[in-house]
């Protein structure tokens, strides 16, 4: 196994990077040992106040500074992440249980999102003209102008990619943030955090808390002008509910039970492949991983027999190295989650084709990947997000069967279609209630595609981050009209008298030219 690049006291130094006043701390254990590893300190309601009430100051100067400003320093932050890979990568390991491979995905994206917005934020959000209401009487602008303090709540699983693509589009947009990092995540987001703030951020201009979701979380929603979510769709609807009492945006990214349909005409060695890392990467602790396959009866044989066979012999470990194909669970709590979802489904009549078992040989918390048949709607595991290292097969008999039995859920946030036809995968994915829909892949075509907009449906989750849809929610839209004086308009009853015909005739006019 390779040196680590991260030390305890870099942990510490980066944990003091915290808004806190107070002296307390939590003890954060990691999945690799299930041991204590580093204290992070605690944020109270003030602590979240005084964050905010700084980024406000520093967020003034930031939106003057203007696009090509933010672009350059974001540019700089871009190169530092890509500089500091290895130890990102560490971090991100050591936090989360995932392995090095999956980590990997995670400083891809954040370079990803930081480039993108960069290079784009000026052509989106610079303003435009717009079609005045009487042309040539009336000349109209939009500009954008940034909502303020924007706060952001991530998770743990994916705590580094998460951030980047809520806290570098505000950036962009000349927001300010205050993040909320979830303990178990909360040294990656700090150590992306440091190369932004070196690369020219202002230190105010985002600042992290960590601590009780009542107490700074709760602050955090009461505070700023914008609130990004990601977790649980039971959290999620009680912070949609705070927003829309202060009347402030919200965007949310919630919960998912995503399908995959395997057609007939697949290879079934490559599908299975393709199945097993969409279901058990980062252990299936993803919002967009794959908890539910349909597969055609025709090929159900070879493509069950080739899944068992690749995720029995798939290699779990929790080295910091490229060495595994799967890690671990990231806490003892999302064990007992898997274990009660198992236990519940056999109980009831499901059949374990392979794994069911914890890997307590290789780590605490580790498990092995775990698929099931003969699931039943009374079992938790039908419809509920496990959000972990277990994936339920059914047999199907057609694309229309499939695509129905996808489709009856609560969550729509992500699907996959794996199929050698693009038509006939391309017409699937038209009928799939999902925000994005993978061909020939589980979840990364469209996780990182960060030009494209990315989120749910239904239960899970309301707005999009990344691409135009990502920036645009950080400003809001504010039209400016002037008057040219080429013609006076009425404002007494004779003057719209005179007018009357004119303006009902240009009204048919723009319609037969197709003026809008």
């Amino acid at each position: 196994m390779r040196a680590q690049t991260a030390s305890p006291a870099l942990f510490a130094s980066l944990a003091d990077d915290v808004v806190a006043s107070g002296s307390d701390t939590i003890s954060v254990p990691v999945p690799a040992t299930g041991e204590p590893h580093h204290d992070l300190p605690r944020s109270s309601g003030d602590d979240v106040r005084d964050a905010v009430s700084r980024a406000r100051l520093a967020q003034l100067a930031w939106a003057r500074a203007g696009f090509a400003h933010r672009r350059r320093v974001l540019l700089r932050a871009h190169d530092l992440i890509l500089q500091r890979s290895d130890l990102l990568l560490d971090l991100i390991q050591t936090e989360s249980g995932k392995t090095r491979g999956q980590a990997l995905e995670e400083v891809f994206e954040a370079a990803s999102v930081t480039r993108y917005n960069a290079l784009t934020a000026a052509a989106t959000l610079r303003g435009r003209r717009a079609r005045g209401g009487i042309p040539l009487v009336v000349s109209t602008r939009v500009r954008y102008a940034p909502k303020g303090v924007v706060g952001v709540i991530t998770p743990w699983n994916y705590a580094l990619s998460l951030a980047a693509m809520d806290v570098v589009p505000a950036l962009a947009a000349g927001c300010a943030v205050v993040q909320k990092a979830d303990d178990q995540g909360a040294l990656s987001i700090l150590a992306l955090r440091r190369a932004f703030i070196e690369a020219g951020v202002p230190e105010a201009l985002w600042a992290v808390v960590a601590g009780e979701a009542a107490e700074a979380g709760e602050a955090l929603t009461d505070e700023v002008d914008y609130i990004c979510f990601t977790g649980s769709t039971a959290t999620g609807r009680r912070i949609a509910e705070k927003a829309g009492r202060r009347l402030v945006g919200a965007s949310l990214e919630l919960g998912g039970k995503n399908a995959m349909i395997v057609l007939d005409d697949v290879d079934p060695e490559q599908a299975a492949a393709d199945a097993a890392y969409a279901c058990f990467a980062a252990m299936g602790q993803l919002c967009v991983s794959i908890e539910r396959i349909y597969v055609h009866r025709r090929i159900a044989g070879p493509f069950q027999r080739a899944l068992v066979a690749r995720l029995r012999d798939a290699r779990i470990g929790t080295s910091l190295d490229f060495e595994s194909d799967f890690g671990s669970l990231a806490s003892s709590a999302q064990l007992e989650r898997v274990r009660s979802h198992l236990d519940d489904a056999v109980a009831k009549g499901a059949t374990v084709l392979v794994g069911g078992e914890p890997r307590t040989d290789v780590g605490p918390w580790c498990f092995s990947p775990t698929v099931l048949t003969g699931v039943t709607p009374e079992m938790r595991v039908y419809g509920e997000e496990t959000f972990g290292a277990i994936a339920s097969l059914y047999v199907v008999d057609s694309d229309e069967e499939a695509v129905l039995a996808a489709n009856a859920s609560e969550y729509g946030l992500n699907a996959s279609v794996l199929t050698r036809s693009t038509s006939r995968g391309r017409r699937i994915a038209d009928s799939l209630a999902a925000g994005s829909v993978n061909l020939g892949e589980g979840y990364r075509g469209s996780f990182s595609s960060v030009a494209a907009p990315m989120g749910g449906v239904k239960a899970s989750g309301v707005g999009r981050r990344n691409g135009r849809e990502g920036l645009l929610r950080f400003v809001e839209p504010v039209t400016v009209s002037r008057a040219t004086g080429l013609l006076q308009l009425p404002r007494t009853g004779g003057e719209f008298r005179v007018l009357a015909g004119p303006f009902l005739l240009l009204a048919r006019v723009l319609k037969a030219i197709r003026r809008a």
